[in-house]
């Protein structure tokens, strides 16, 4: 025997090239066969045996035992997990044996495992486990690996003791709820946590767990046998935790580290090394974390009905007698139950009714587990003829056309796998991630959240939130089509080809089906084709100019078809992203809502062009009489500005400018001022300037230094040789402190537009992960504006740090004068456009080296 203290080189060196080795030898084998479950069981036999053989190596006392806990201790140790050891002791430790035990892990560590130790005496344990319940699961899964059986037992019988398996059940679920916040309760994340994330390893773990504590066994097939699950179910949850085994297991390996989430960085290389093939419209990492989210999905699913059925096996409902519903259903303890479980598979049809019976009882706070299984296994019985069925499609349209519970109870169809079967293209969609640098939801969760939006707007709640669409909604008639636009606007996402288009045949196709009206069936379908018309039109085009509105609203058609595309408009951005919403595009909207409102109430003219500048300016001299101004005060500046301009601006603007520069309309100081956005966050700046070179590029890597983004910019020059620019900023850093940033913002870029000094170019800044590892090919297009006098340049490039200033250098550089940017950033990604003139421009070889410049300085 060694002495723990003297234990030799050649010992640890054994020890620590057999791990190295026969790890080694584990992980090709699982690389060449994929078999998750044996890598798992080989590396704790493995480990088993080395520290069994070490231990009796190791002079320690025979009263003492070692404990394998948590991970280590059910049999399932992954790659990278770390290696949960207990010490045992018979009683606390004298300086002696202190020694030693400090002695032997630091042998664990010298042979190269990662181990967690701890050093317990049972009292400890059963103090810790009492007020700890990780404590208390790790050692719900203890297992004896060397030393004093006896011991052992002792343990496992006082932990038997003060066991409570209803507190366990409780706290546990508690637990989960809890971790459940943290990962903001969906399993359908970007970069979801294979292990922690709802939908994980976690939630499985946490069923076996509960069941070990109350008795029900430690397995599958335990639970199987005790009536908590079918056999079908069983084999449905190997199939979940085989795939998720699997994935974290090649997570840890490729990684080289403990690493559970399934981070951008690593996505693409997973789904090539398992074998996944990318098609032609889907990469091969989104039909890898496709399966993720669907595995997920089936994990939360067996997770709700065996937390409800262990549950009630372990603290039964006092006896009360259900509460008839109708012949279907019943009410047990405020849960919506079967009559008996075999009624789905007699009357399919009433697997719609279930969940317009559970909008129809708001006294009903769920489903039984027995309801929810029956409804999950009666989810095949949806077939093409059920889908023809007069009576189900009419239920359909009910649920829709419900005054509650239409969100609540398509999310519970769709997590059931019910919504997915009876819109068979929808199915197609559910968890399927695109990564387009904006969606941060899966095409199925980001419809839903479309749908949430469109409930929120009749919500009293949130009318602080959407005053405008609450009051627009409350008075639409049949806002339920809204919902059934809604559910197709996305439904065509990844067949390649044009979305909008393909799911306008899919919506023109359920609208026929389910009999609704022509005027209803036409708006849906129009709805559908034309749900991304606002935003473009909003976004990128400058519908101050009266054929722009004008032609936005000819295609609107009336006020029923805009109110409609407005209120979805909202609803769709606001589902997208969190980031991708923002007080300016929201005022984009509703200026351009307003004004085609008024267009059509027009009878859909627009006024000629003189009409609506003499109305503008009108409306500015109004403005200016506030502040008790000379009637002629805006002569002097007013002569030096042309038509364009006041096409371009508000009567506000206008006002504000006149105010601002009536008494210097040709001084040789730049003239800079900043305001609070008067109509929602951000600031807005007026420069005011004699025409200098690279003005535009000096603006935008000034603006980009103070950290603010360019939103909108309205350039002019007036007849006189000045520029007289516009631009709305947003602050970057959220440092919520854009009146305090008024003075500096003044002083500052009039002190550098005064020097002529040259451009300086925004600090850099990291690039995001997702451009990094999902790149977008950059598209800049030229083309020329209705009048053939300006050109329009696009720009769809993924976000970085410095690119409008790269973008303004460019434009600079070939001489391009630029009059409006209107700068749109979806995510991570951008969508600018410009009106530019000038240069070399008409002829057709420049602009496409302009074309061809761009794309190389936007490449990634």
């Amino acid at each position: 025997m060694a002495s723990v203290a003297v234990v030799s080189e050649p010992l640890v060196g054994r020890c620590r090239s057999r791990l190295r080795g026969a790890q080694k030898s584990i992980r090709e084998r699982f690389l060449a066969e994929g078999d998750a479950p044996c890598l798992l069981h080989e590396r704790c036999q493995l480990i088993d045996a080395v520290l069994g053989d070490l231990w009796r190596e190791l002079d320690l006392p025979t009263s003492l035992a070692l404990v394998a806990v948590g991970g280590y201790g059910r049999g399932e140790l992954y790659p990278a997990s770390d290696v949960d050891l207990m010490l045992l002791l018979p009683g606390p430790p004298d300086e002696a044996l202190t020694a030693q035990l400090e002695a032997v892990v630091t042998v664990f560590y010298d042979i190269g495992l990662e181990v967690a130790p701890s050093v317990r005496t049972i009292d400890e344990c059963s103090q810790a486990a009492s007020g700890d319940l990780t404590v208390q699961t790790a050692l719900l899964e203890a297992r004896l690996l060397a030393g004093n059986a006896r011991l052992f037992e002792d343990l496992s019988a006082e932990l038997a003791r003060i066991l409570d398996p209803h507190a366990f059940f409780e706290a546990k679920k508690k637990e989960q709820e809890e971790r459940y916040l943290r990962y903001y309760g969906s399993p359908y994340s970007l970069e979801p946590n294979c292990k922690e994330a709802p939908g994980g390893l976690r939630d499985l773990q946490t069923i076996l767990w509960i069941a070990r504590a109350a008795g029900y066994g430690e397995t599958w097939q335990a639970l199987a046998q005790h009536g908590f699950i079918t056999r079908e179910e069983e084999q449905q949850l190997q199939r979940s935790v085989s795939f998720l085994q699997q994935l974290r297991t090649r997570l840890h390996i490729h990684v080289g580290r403990r690493e559970d989430r399934l981070l951008f960085d690593y996505q693409s290389a997973l789904a090539e090394q398992w074998g996944y093939k990318a098609t032609a419209t889907r990469r091969a990492s989104e039909l890898l974390m496709q399966q993720y989210y669907r595995t997920a999905k089936e994990v939360t699913q067996i997770n709700t009905i065996l937390l409800l059925n262990i549950g009630a096996a372990i603290s039964p409902l006092p006896d009360q007698p259900p509460q008839a519903i109708n012949e279907h259903f019943q009410n047990t303890h405020d849960l919506l139950d079967v009559v008996d479980e075999g009624v789905f598979a007699r009357e399919p049809g009433v697997i719609l009714e279930a969940f317009l019976v559970m909008q129809q009882h708001p006294e009903l706070q769920g489903m039984t587990a027995r309801t929810l299984r029956a409804l999950w296994h009666a989810r095949t019985l949806i077939d093409d003829g059920f889908r023809r069925d007069p009576d189900n499609r009419a239920r359909f349209l009910q649920i829709l056309q419900q005054p509650r519970g239409v969100l609540h109870e398509l999310q519970r169809m769709n997590q059931f796998g019910v919504l997915g079967r009876y819109l068979p293209k929808f199915g197609k969609i559910v968890g399927q991630m695109q990564h387009d640098l904006f969606h941060v939801y899966t095409v199925d969760q980001h419809t839903l959240q479309v749908l949430r939006n469109l409930r929120r707007f009749l919500a009293d709640e949130f009318t602080h939130e959407y005053p405008l669409c609450s009051e627009l909604i409350r008075d639409f008639p049949r806002a339920w089509v809204l919902y059934v636009a809604a559910l197709f606007h996305d439904i065509a996402k990844g067949r390649g080809g044009d979305h909008s288009e393909l799911g306008a045949i899919d919506a023109a196709a359920f609208c026929a089906d389910h009999g609704l009206d022509a005027e209803d069936s036409e708006l849906v379908v129009w709805l559908v084709q034309r749900h991304l018309l606002m935003s473009m039109v909003a976004q990128k085009q400058d519908f101050a100019d009266p054929d722009v509105l004008g032609g936005f609203a000819t295609m609107a058609k009336d006020e029923r078809h805009l109110t409609a595309l407005y209120l979805f408009t909202v609803a769709d951005i606001r589902g997208t992203s969190p980031k991708v919403w923002n007080t300016w595009k929201g005022q984009l909207l509703e200026q351009l809502f307003r004004s085609t409102c008024r267009t059509l109430l027009a009878g859909g003219h627009v006024p000629v062009r003189q009409g609506l500048i003499e109305e503008r300016q009108q409306e500015a001299l109004r403005l200016l009489r506030y502040f008790a101004l000379p009637e002629a005060v805006h002569q002097r500046l007013w002569k030096q500005l042309d038509t364009v301009y006041f096409l371009r601006h508000s009567a506000e603007e206008i006002a504000w400018h006149t105010r601002a520069l009536h008494y210097r309309p040709g001084v040789e100081k730049p003239v800079v001022k900043a305001r609070v956005n008067p109509q929602g966050e951000g600031l807005e700046v007026m420069i005011y300037t004699r025409d200098q070179r690279d003005l535009f590029a000096r603006v935008v890597g000034f603006f980009g230094r103070a950290g603010y983004t360019i939103v909108d910019a309205k350039i002019h020059t007036t007849r006189h040789g000045y520029a007289l620019d516009s631009f709305m900023l947003l602050d970057l850093s959220d440092r919520d402190s854009d009146r305090a940033m008024i003075t500096y913002i003044e002083h500052e870029l009039s002190t550098r537009l005064s020097r002529q000094s040259p451009p300086e170019a925004p600090a850099s800044g990291r690039i995001s992960r997702q451009v990094k590892h999902f790149p977008i090919q950059p598209v800049v297009t030229i083309e020329p504006d209705e009048k053939g006098s300006h050109y329009v340049l696009s720009v769809n490039a993924a976000d970085r740090p410095g690119l409008l200033y790269t973008i303004a250098m460019t434009l600079a550089a070939h001489g391009a004068n630029l009059h409006t940017a209107k700068i749109s950033t979806l995510g991570e990604r951008v969508e600018d456009t410009f009106l530019i003139s000038g240069g070399d421009l008409g002829q057709a070889a420049s602009r496409i080296r302009l074309e061809t410049e761009l794309l190389d300085r936007l490449k990634i």
